[in-house]
């Protein structure tokens, strides 16, 4: 899974960075100290690891990872080329989804590139320049298209979905509420990876004074909780500066360090949960002497597509999984025990893997 975070300048975006991956990517008082996207891949925390590999005796842990972009700091006019716009756009067509910073705090020093804080309105920035760059690209492909529409009825539908889309924009919609029923339109929408497609995550990155209650009391907050649940997106509080000494400190030292904050997780635990939520992500384990592992896929894939993540030829050569709830698993306290009370299932291709399946494929090639 790969996550482009994004902000205008000075809203917190490279230091949540740094405490995320640990990079050091430079963080400044003022726009554009990113100047090219700066990437890291972070573990993502998973406790039934450790148990499984404890069990097993394995050689080695491998937890499902994310990595982050951080993505040039942004201003009016990107879509256009000012500030590093167009370098922006081009890095952020690459992610799965979008995490925006925005900034729910005072601070007389820390400068806001449009002199005060309003968190609404800087959502509102960066839509119109993602849109602005979507209207682009449709544009390119209706000139493209309409040569050959006119004796092929396949582009000439295709025509006019890309008319209803810019409609759309041009409305100062985000084509991620737009729908279609049309498997053929469906298709194309995929195919013009529009930024106003990308899922979003809002960071909303406040003062350490409002991490206790959630954001609950900040105003700033709250509307943009407000404009989250209107279009779908997810939120979730953070304080960057927090972020970035709990990123310098061992477990033991981190989880003793945010019960004094009166917190039970991290930014970054907050933003994995949040970012699996909204692009219906689970995990299923593999364990043995050799390694314990989690598999990232998407929630409703069956088992032979779950297997292909491991390698194509158990996904071709799929006979069944062998599988085990991992409570039932742990509880058990052996696989063979699991066995024997026939907790461990024979399933087969029609078999929808779940978060928690603890899986031994069978295959053949």
């Amino acid at each position: 899974m790969k996550l482009g975070i994004v902000g205008l300048p000075n809203v917190g975006k490279s230091t949540l960075f740094n405490s995320l991956t640990k990079a050091g990517a430079e963080s400044a008082n003022y726009p554009f100290c990113t100047i090219d996207p700066n990437v890291g891949v972070v573990a993502v925390p998973d406790e039934r690891l450790g148990l499984l590999s404890d069990m097993y005796h394995s050689a080695k842990v491998t937890p499902a990872v994310i990595e982050f972009v951080d993505i040039a700091g942004l201003v009016k006019g990107a879509s256009k080329g000012e500030g590093l716009g167009n370098q922006f756009l081009a890095n952020i067509r690459e992610v799965d989804a979008i995490v925006h910073v925005v900034r729910c705090f005072e601070d007389p020093n820390v400068i806001h590139v449009d002199g005060s804080v309003d968190p609404l309105r800087d959502i509102e920035t960066i839509n119109l320049e993602l849109i602005f760059s979507d209207l682009e690209i449709l544009e390119r492909r209706i000139s493209k298209t309409v040569r050959g529409a006119r004796n092929d009825k396949t582009l000439a539908k295709e025509l006019e979905l890309l008319e209803r889309i810019k409609a759309w924009l041009e409305d100062g919609k985000m084509a991620i509420s737009f729908t279609t029923d049309d498997e053929d339109e469906q298709g194309w929408l995929a195919e013009y990876n529009l930024l106003t497609r990308k899922p979003v995550i809002f960071a909303a990155n406040v003062k350490e004074d409002d991490l206790a209650d959630d954001g609950a009391s900040n105003a700033h907050v709250q509307a943009v909780r407000k404009y989250a649940q209107e279009y779908g997106c997810e939120v979730f509080v953070i304080c960057a500066e927090i972020e970035q000494e709990i990123a310098e400190l061992d477990d033991d030292e981190k989880s003793m360090f945010l019960e004094d904050l009166g917190l039970t997780e991290s930014g970054l635990e907050k933003l994995i949960k949040a970012s699996y939520r909204l692009l219906g992500l689970i995990s299923y384990l593999t364990a043995g002497e050799t390694e314990t592992r989690a598999w990232t896929i998407k929630k409703g894939t069956k088992a032979p597509q779950a297997a292909g993540k491991i390698h194509s030829d158990f996904e071709r050569g799929f006979i069944r999984a062998e599988v085990v709830n991992y409570q039932d698993l742990l509880d058990c306290g052996a696989y063979a025990t699991a066995r024997e009370k026939g907790l461990v299932r024979l399933e087969g291709k029609e078999y929808v893997v779940k978060d928690g399946d603890v899986i031994l494929f069978r295959f053949n090639v």
